[in-house]
């Protein structure tokens, strides 16, 4: 988990050079405990020329070798992620000793904004919204999942953290899967995890991941991470992400009463790379428990061609999921094109450009700032027009 230097308060303007560019830090994007922390800045290289909007994710280093190590371990996979669904990864830059990744900045905001503006204005997001953005999204996993290194071998990709901050919307009904750095890959030289981290966002995390550390296989080195990860795991992932835009809240916190602790399943090595609003083990018995039962029952009120969708996506075997992320995209698109009127990123553009006004005139979102900010409205001490 990231976070702001110490130096970098709310307002302030830090401007340094690095690599060749300037970055002028504008303003604090996300700070959140949940969440890694982002900086919006300006780049231009040094010599001059155009001025780009950027995000700076500082990454704080581990003792040792290692910490850098895995920042260029993260940039260096970005070589092979060239998507338009896909945050471009433009590189780092140094300041004061402190490493950022440097991100493309997609004007618009994060899924999760967009799903607290329309709880704050007792609205849910269309269910063509929903699949709209989940094939989007599918599209770029697919994409990823598919991805070869210099030696043309499979780099067997597994985004692991995918959900509503690692989603980013555009105003121009753009959407992008955004921060590989929880990834697992198959990339020459790749750091392996330490030992007793689960990687990723264990809000949305694939079953058989926590299944690789109950019954761990032979020869299985990292329990946390099973020798048969595939990009299943993360169609899994989407299916959540999917489930709680259509229905309007969080599928695996249902009622109390349908819901049972178990003794503990982690010991209290294990710990989570991001942290858990509930308890690690309470959050891995949902998971484990969240079958097509529990799926038809959230999904209740979801049009049926659309549960359908997510409850496939959703099998706690991963075998009985879509093979592939295509198949999930295509499935999606289909239904889209067989609406009364097929939706598609002009139709996304304005239901967003409507939520977010709506939001916006009704002042609702004030707490939101903890989480994502400058969305509601655009702060004033940025020109946004100044950037391209």
């Amino acid at each position: 988990m990231s976070r702001p230097p110490a130096s970098l308060g709310p307002t302030a303007r830090l401007v340094f050079e690095s690599g060749g560019y300037r970055y002028s830090v504008l303003r604090h994007l996300v700070t959140h405990p949940h969440y890694n922390t982002l900086l919006l800045a300006s780049r231009q290289h040094a010599d001059g020329g155009p001025v780009k909007l950027v995000e700076l994710k500082p990454v704080v280093l581990d003792e040792g070798r290692e910490g850098l190590e895995r920042v260029l371990e993260e940039v260096r996979l970005a070589r092979f992620l060239r998507h338009p669904n896909i945050a471009t990864v433009y590189g780092y830059a140094v300041q004061n000793e402190l490493p950022h990744i440097v991100m493309e900045h997609l004007r618009g905001c994060y899924l999760l904004t967009v799903m607290d503006a329309a709880v704050a204005v007792g609205r849910r997001l269309s269910p063509a919204f929903a699949a709209y953005v989940a094939a989007e999204v599918a599209d770029a996993l697919d994409y990823a999942h598919r991805s070869e290194g210099d030696d043309r071998k499979p780099l067997h990709i597994v985004h692991r953290a995918v959900g509503p901050m690692r989603i980013r919307l555009g105003r121009n009904g753009r959407v992008q899967l955004t921060n590989f750095g929880a990834a697992y890959s198959e990339l020459l030289g790749r750091i392996r995890s330490p030992d007793g981290l689960l990687r990723g966002d264990p809000a949305y995390i694939a079953p058989e991941i926590l299944l690789g550390f109950l019954r761990p296989k032979p020869g299985q080195r990292d329990l946390l991470t099973p020798r048969n990860l595939t990009g299943r795991a993360d169609i899994f992932s989407l299916g959540l992400v999917l489930l709680e835009m259509l229905v309007a809240s969080y599928p695996l916190d249902p009622p109390d009463s349908l819901w049972r602790d178990v003794k503990r399943r982690f010991p209290g090595e294990v710990r989570s790379e991001v942290p858990t609003f509930i308890k690690l083990e309470t959050l891995a018995d949902r998971v484990l428990h969240f079958g097509p039962d529990e799926v038809q029952r959230v999904a209740e009120e979801v049009p049926p061609p659309l549960r359908q969708i997510v409850s496939k996506a959703l099998r706690p075997n991963p075998d009985e999921r879509y093979p592939s992320a295509d198949k999930l995209r295509d499935e999606l698109r289909a239904w889209l094109r067989g609406l009364p009127q097929p939706y598609g990123a002009k139709d996304a553009e304005e239901e967003l450009a409507e939520l977010l006004k709506e939001a916006s005139d009704l002042d609702k979102l004030a707490v939101h700032a903890g989480v994502e900010r400058g969305v509601l409205p655009v702060p004033p001490d940025v020109d946004t027009e100044e950037f391209h």
